[in-house]
């Protein structure tokens, strides 16, 4: 180990920086969604099986809730743009610009080169939770997913309802794509409900028992017309272990909300990053 240097302590004493401060970011209409959501009607639902995944499409404008239903459960969340597949969450743009956990008020960002708001989040029932004095906070942008490569490499054996094989699977369901193919498309998700955070002294990412309670619901509106893919993680509630078959679960149920004709005046679709993507040639 290199020898500290003499001003050791003054370096780690610089504050910090804000990478990308979002004062000029376009901000969300949240009254506008708001009050469309007040007369927003039902118009399908599916409820996600325990250690499975399922798929649902919502159309631009309309509302998606995600919501706790028998007991303690987190959910691992893809999205995709309808109409192409290419165009999904970029979990650690959204990061970058939102914070390690989101919450109301919040926007899921779509990958590059489109880099536009998918998702506004307009109702969070678990924001009272803050951050908690380990740094565990809910609804992560953190954690890459619990998959089949992760768990081979630690234990040897091969698990197939995790959160990444679920995610394929329901995607090659619901487009008819081939279990390859679809796996090309699964992406780092939006950890529903899930409490999490890294370490003080070692910066590992960790996860204690989710908050969630039966009923409590993150709720989305669909800037653009959305493809949610959701998972009911393996681990339950995440106290203990994720990718298990011993663990606790339950169903998390979707739901599309539609709102009133008109409820939506004056709103526009986001459009596609306007940047040239020359790259300085």
């Amino acid at each position: 180990m290199m020898n500290e240097p003499k001003d050791a302590d003054a370096r780690r004493a610089v504050e910090p920086v804000i990478c990308y401060p979002v004062e000029t970011l376009p901000s969300p209409d949240l009254p506008l969604y708001h009050e469309a959501r007040a007369g927003a009607e039902l118009v399908d639902e599916v409820l996600v099986l325990r250690r499975e995944a399922a798929a649902i499409g919502v159309p631009a404008g309309h509302f998606l809730r995600m919501q706790s239903v028998d007991g303690p459960q987190v959910g691992d969340l893809n999205l995709f743009a309808a109409a192409d597949l290419a165009e999904r969450f970029y979990s650690g743009k959204t990061r970058a610009l939102h914070g390690t956990h989101i919450t109301t008020g919040d926007r899921m960002w779509s990958c590059f080169p489109y880099l536009r708001p998918m998702a506004t989040v307009l109702a969070d029932t678990l924001n009272w939770y803050g951050i908690d004095a380990s740094g565990g906070s809910v609804h992560d942008v953190i954690g890459t997913r619990c998959d089949p490569y992760t768990a081979r490499l630690l234990s040897g054996d091969d698990y197939h309802h995790c959160c990444h094989s679920n995610l394929t699977r329901a995607l090659a369901d619901h487009t008819g794509l081939p279990l390859n193919e679809a796996e090309a498309h699964v992406h780092d998700v939006l950890n529903l409900f899930m409490c999490t955070g890294f370490t003080r002294d070692t910066g590992q990412y960790f996860m204690k028992a989710s908050p969630v309670r039966p009923d409590d619901y993150l709720e989305l509106f669909a800037e653009i017309d959305l493809l949610a893919v959701l998972s009911a993680c393996p681990g339950g509630d995440c106290s203990t272990v994720h990718s298990s078959d011993t663990a606790a679960c339950y169903p998390l149920l979707m739901q599309v909300y539609a709102p009133a004709v008109d409820a939506l005046e004056g709103w526009v679709r986001p459009q596609v990053s306007a940047y040239s993507r020359t790259h300085g040639r």
